[in-house]
């Protein structure tokens, strides 16, 4: 059965506020906070050469922190995956393409003197390097424009088997050095099981509501054997800890990303939610922006000196990397400069449509 009939069967939660799903974007702000903190710790971590308590969270989160993120990202692709390449291009590859581009210019553009040598020329081959090697962050943005065009090309190909292929690339750690293949190879399992399995994760939140204690219990397994694994050594040369073992690091990313599932669909049926909602809403404005107020806030805090412990200058810095590309997001969304979280209808190529009753995760 196709993908796109399954998820048409699906019941997905109710609930959902202004044509989206309540926990679909608790999940994103989860993970978006995350990945973000993972940023935001290891830096602080290197410039003052130690460790804090928030590097312990980073190493807990780390079998699933961005599995979570590509499989969200896949949930809606069967409602528009059908569409002509052009209508499909503008909503899955322009739109991120459009992002990728503006902000590897505005970021290359506060490092110059790092990425271009200080020279104009040096900039300009920066830049063309970045269009076949995903720059920084970025690389994130880059490859969902990928995955769109490539489980769009092998959409008739059996769910069953591309899932097999994207597992087994999985499994082979492949290692080229080039980020867009490795990167590939490594996550966009995640993503093709968003796309393909949206129906039973749409039931599985479900279910985490229905069945409370029940999916309690199911959490604080996992988070006894994802912690485990994820901070115990392997012992194993190139695999520094259990949860990087191939065929571990797969299963620990798929059973995460159900815990992130059924932990944001249990969030949702409360006030705590509120906060990650927004976040999820708007976080391709955190992901584009966090890399100017993380490295400011880190710079200014080891330098005066003011707080020596590093997980507590971690947590700020998180927070503030957080914080500040949502107000920037909030300031700007009505004025010129919405262009910088807001792609402009004149780089679109095709007419906009009016909001799906369940718009995708961007």
């Amino acid at each position: 059965m196709r993908a796109a009939a399954l998820h048409r069967s699906a019941t997905p939660m109710s609930g959902a506020d202004e044509g989206r799903l309540p926990w679909v974007d608790t999940a994103k702000g989860a993970c978006i906070v995350l990945v973000v903190m993972m940023h935001a710790t290891l830096g602080v971590g290197e410039a003052m050469g130690g460790e804090g308590f928030m590097h312990w969270i980073v190493a807990f989160a780390r079998p699933f922190r961005m599995p979570d993120f590509f499989l969200v990202s896949g949930l809606f692709l069967s409602r528009v995956i059908d569409r002509d390449w052009r209508s499909y291009g503008d909503k899955r590859v322009v739109h991120f393409l459009y992002f990728y581009l503006l902000w590897l210019v505005i970021q290359s553009a506060f490092k110059f003197g790092q990425v271009s040598g200080g020279t104009a020329a040096g900039f300009v081959e920066h830049l063309a390097i970045a269009l076949v090697e995903p720059y920084s962050t970025l690389w994130f943005i880059y490859l969902l424009a990928a995955f769109s065009i490539a489980t769009k090309l092998l959409r008739r190909v059996p769910g069953p088997l591309l899932l097999a292929v994207a597992a087994g690339l999985q499994v082979a750690a492949v290692e080229t050095h080039w980020t867009l293949v490795d990167e590939f190879c490594g996550r966009w399992v995640y993503f093709l099981a968003g796309y393909l399995l949206a129906p039973a994760i749409f039931r599985l939140a479900d279910a985490a509501v229905g069945y409370r204690p029940l999916a309690l219990a199911g959490l604080a397994a996992w988070a006894l054997a994802n912690g485990y694994f994820a901070l115990t050594p392997s012992g194993v040369p190139g695999f520094p800890m259990l949860a990087n073992l191939p065929g571990v690091a797969l299963a620990l990313g798929c059973v995460g990303a159900v815990a992130i599932v059924t932990i944001s669909a249990l969030l949702t049926q409360t006030r705590f939610a509120a906060p990650f909602r927004y976040m999820g809403r708007n976080s391709i404005a955190i992901y584009l922006a966090f890399f100017l107020p993380m490295a400011l806030t880190r710079t200014v805090l080891i330098k005066t000196g003011v707080i020596a412990d590093v997980g507590l200058v971690s947590l700020i810095v998180t927070i503030a990397a957080v914080a500040v590309p949502l107000g920037l997001e909030r300031v700007v969304r009505h004025t010129p400069a919405s262009f910088l979280f807001r792609r402009p209808a004149a780089f679109h190529i095709t007419r906009r449509r009016p909001a799906p009753v369940l718009q995708p995760a961007e």
